[in-house]
This record gives C-alpha cells, structure tokens and sequence, in this order.
C-alpha cells in the first residue's frame, strides 16, 4: 500500500475535519500567471466551503477570469500531527444580496462567537453594510485530496 493511500481520511473524517475548521487558505489564479494565496474565514453550506469577500478584491477579480480555485485546511505541528483537506474546484459566485449577508452571519459567528439572537444593532448593521459590497462563494470540488499523518504513527 502507498503512503499516500495510508494516510488518507475517509469521507466521514473528511467531512468532520472541514467542519471543524475556521480558516482555509484560498489560492486563484492571476492575471499574470502567478497563484494569488490569501488566508480567509469559511463556513459549510451543504458541507461545501463558502465565504464572501469584497467585489474589487483581488481573489473576486480573479475568480471572475477564472472560476478555478484551490482550498486547504490544515493543522498540526510536528510531522505525525499534520492533517489537511486540499479542495480543488470551481467557486460559484452568489450575487444575492440576502445570501450574502446570511453568509457574513455565519462567518461573523464562527469569527466572534456570535449566535443568531446576537444579531442586533451594530453587527447587524455592519453584517448588512459589507453584504451590499460582496459576493459570496461556493466552491464546487472537483478533487478532494485529504491527509492524517497520526495513521502513519499508529501503523
């Protein structure tokens, strides 16, 4: 057996790994060739990663030329601690105002610790300010490619 095959996680692993996440590493692709990498907040829609970002950002200028992106989550310190999700795929650019700030609801949740009933006066305003300048995305996968070096150590 590969190493590769040994260290995969399975879909349900996966899928817990990802929800547990905050943050993902987002690389598009520029203009000039080069991959542009940017670190930003995420939240699962239908276990999909989704998150919004400003409309003249450089990563929704991109995803406008190109729909391609590629997503990784990962953590650990030492060698048999690392495990990471790479998603490769295509971003769905949401338009709608609404979805959008549900999108910023959700992520200001998981980046503050808000809930639903925090939802109130100044974040709400600011949630429903940034939406009308945003768009929220989707991303599609076409790859999952998944590690978890703890197997290695336990076999």
């Amino acid at each position: 057996m590969k190493q590769r095959d040994q260290v995969a996680m399975t879909a349900d692993e996966t899928a817990a790994f990802l929800a547990a996440g905050r943050k993902v590493q987002l690389a598009t692709n520029g203009h000039d060739g080069f991959p542009h990498l940017v670190t930003m907040y995420y939240v699962l829609t239908g276990g999909l990663i989704t998150f919004w970002t400003y409309r003249r950002s450089q990563k929704a200028l991109n995803l406008e030329r190109d729909p391609r992106i590629s997503c990784l989550v990962e953590d650990g310190g030492a060698y048999f601690d690392l495990r990471g999700v790479l998603v490769r795929g295509t971003a769905r650019r949401i338009d709608d105002e609404a979805a959008i700030a549900g999108i910023g609801r959700q992520i200001t949740a998981v980046v503050g610790g808000a809930t639903d009933g925090d939802f109130d006066g100044a974040l709400a305003a600011y949630v429903e300010h940034a939406a009308r300048k945003r768009y929220g995305y989707v991303v599609e996968p076409s790859r999952i490619i998944s590690w978890d070096h703890a197997k290695l150590a336990s076999g």
